[in-house]
């Protein structure tokens, strides 16, 4: 039986000195070819003891407190999450795990107080270590096998050759390509001492030599060759298309006459071929062959028996309205019982206007929320009350639809509608009027009272217990007149009193509240006054002052006088010119010194 090897087991000495080698010269991405090195094993096995145990990044001192601290919180918020706890760390992913199950089993044992000497970690003898990347490796035995001195001496003699395969060769023929030179060199020394004088041969480069020959050259057969081809003959000038129409081109008027001419005439010829079709296109009824959408209408909310008492109720009081005019009752009463029904349903129903269809919500933007709430929710580690979400649906996979119809007139019928005792139809059995204090009839739906109940005698209920419906009546007197006492007495009479000391009384209530202005705003206070009237100083200064120009720390005006006096004699005007000279001068040294 042949002998099957596994790639595997304890990383030893020497295979991690090949491996240290290989990845210096072939890099980390070509794990396949470093692996062809160790023929004990895979890429895999040698990628991994790389980053878990030979990478010179590898932290391998004791773990400080901080660093534990560091995992067992990491570990809390990202648990099993070691690829991503490491590099926050600083260790490797299988050291975080080695050592968060060790500090895990030392606070078992501290809580158990066990024995620390029975870990069941520890490898017994004869089992397999599982990862062998993360442990030091074996040293080598003095005599190893014939597999390991083969493997090491190809490994050496292929991490020798630091430049490859190709640079080798090249420099192999260049060293041949200059002992060939040097043979032919002495060749053709030895003899021209021999009195033989042999030309050396030019060898042919290959290709074109572009100093000698001209690429692609076409040379021209001799003879005469004729030139008439060549004469340039100019078109001769049309000058009967030279007008202003003929340049600009056509207009655009002309161009929709000659198409309203273009459809007139396809107009005729379809009349004369298919006439149908030509007159509904000419008439414009092109709405009556657009397709529409189908009408979708809600399920029918009246019955036809409902229909049919409706119209005999109907029928029969205005019969026995006929039969009272008839026979001439002027009663008051019987005229109340019996009044004309068709004026209040025209006035009311005239007024009347479509209702709204109801206010329906959106289940799938429900949905859509519901879910952006769930992506953006907190981790539960915080604690606190759940993302609030919208009431869903969990009868199927897809958000259920609420059907929009068109709210239903009929609701608010003016006709009374069957007994209790029928059950065919959807309108209202009862009046908004209650049976007592907070009760309803239960699955009879709410609607308003009937138009034609002006008396108030077409409540069911009242038709069962006439006592009853006085009760009511009372009861509601009762209530209105309660409400109409509860009213406040009305006050028409008001009169607005200022008082004369308001502004020291709210001066007095400013002090007196104790409000200590702080030093750093008085401050700032103060500044800004200071600055205020070192502007307005600024502004009364000279304007050479004010731009800070140059001036002259000191001028002699004597000698301008004594040159004047000189050259014009002591006038009035001179004299009054001297002293006014005088007067500025003066101002400008006190100018000048002041505000040097």
């Amino acid at each position: 039986m042949p002998r099957i090897m596994i790639k595997g087991g304890v990383w030893r000495n020497t295979e991690d000195e090949i491996l240290k080698a290989a990845v210096m010269k072939y890099g980390k991405n070509q794990w396949s070819r470093i692996a062809s090195l160790l023929h004990r094993k895979s890429a895999k096995q040698c990628k991994a003891r790389w980053y878990e145990w030979l990478d010179p990044s590898i932290k391998k001192t004791e773990w400080s407190r901080e660093e534990e601290e560091k995992l067992l919180h990491l570990a809390k918020l990202m648990p099993t999450q070691w690829r991503t706890i490491a590099p926050i760390i600083g260790r490797t992913a299988a050291q975080c795990l080695e050592h968060y199950e060790f500090l895990l089993d030392k606070a078992a044992q501290r809580d158990n107080e066990e024995d620390t000497a029975d870990d069941p970690r520890k490898l017994k003898p004869g089992e397999i270590d599982p990862n062998p990347e993360t442990k030091p490796a074996r040293p080598d035995p003095v005599d190893m096998d014939e597999d390991e001195l083969e493997m090491l001496s190809e490994a050496r003699a292929r991490l020798a050759n630091t430049q490859g395969k190709k640079a080798k060769r090249k420099a192999r023929e260049k060293q041949l390509e200059e002992a060939r030179r040097l043979a032919a060199l002495q060749k053709r020394r030895e003899l021209r001492a021999a009195g033989i004088d042999a030309q050396k041969k030019r060898k042919k480069k290959r290709g074109v030599d572009y100093n000698a020959e001209i690429p692609f050259e076409k040379k021209p057969s001799q003879g005469f060759y004729d030139t008439s081809m060549e004469l340039y003959e100019g078109l001769e000038p049309n000058f009967k298309r030279l007008r202003q129409q003929h340049l600009d081109g056509e207009l655009r008027n002309e161009k929709e006459e000659r198409e309203r001419k273009r459809d007139r005439q396809k107009i005729k010829k379809k009349k004369e071929s298919d006439l149908p079709s030509a007159i509904l296109q000419t008439s414009g009824v092109a709405e009556f062959t657009k397709k529409r959408s189908k009408l979708v209408l809600p399920a029918p909310q009246i019955s036809d028996a409902e229909l049919e008492e409706v119209v005999k109720l109907g029928q029969a009081s205005e019969v026995a309205r006929q039969t009272a005019e008839e026979s001439g009752i002027t009663n008051s009463a019987s005229s109340a019982l019996l009044s004309e029904y068709s004026l209040s349903n025209s006035a009311m129903t005239t007024g009347l206007r479509t209702p709204k269809t109801p206010a329906a919500q959106d289940k799938i933007l429900q949905e859509a929320q519901n879910l952006m709430a769930l992506t953006n929710v907190d981790t539960p580690l915080k604690g606190g009350l759940n993302t609030p979400l919208h009431q869903s649906d969990f009868s199927g996979v897809t958000p259920q639809r609420q059907a929009v119809q068109t709210p239903n007139t009929v609701l608010t019928t003016p006709f009374r509608t069957p007994g209790p005792g029928s059950e065919g139809g959807m309108t209202p059995q009862g009046a908004l009027t209650p049976k007592g204090p907070g009760t309803v009839t239960p699955g009879v739906t709410p609607g308003r009272t009937p138009l034609r109940d002006k008396l108030n005698i077409n409540s069911e209920e009242q038709l069962a217990d006439p006592a009853y419906a006085r009760h009511l009546q009372r009861e509601s007197r009762e209530q209105l007149k309660l409400g109409l006492m509860s009213l406040p007495i009305p006050k028409n009479d008001f009169e607005i009193v200022l008082p004369e000391n308001a502004e020291t009384e709210l001066e007095e209530m400013e002090t007196e509240t104790g409000y200590m202005e702080d030093a750093s705003e008085i401050e700032l206070r103060n500044q800004a006054a200071r600055d205020a009237e070192q502007e307005k100083e600024l502004k009364l200064r000279h304007t050479a002052v004010q731009r800070i120009l140059p001036r002259p720390s000191e001028v002699r005006y004597t000698m301008t006088f004594e040159i004047l006096n000189i050259m014009n004699p002591l006038t009035f005007e001179c004299i009054l010119n001297k002293n006014i000279n005088a007067t500025c001068n003066n101002l400008k040294d006190y100018t000048g010194l002041q505000f040097i």
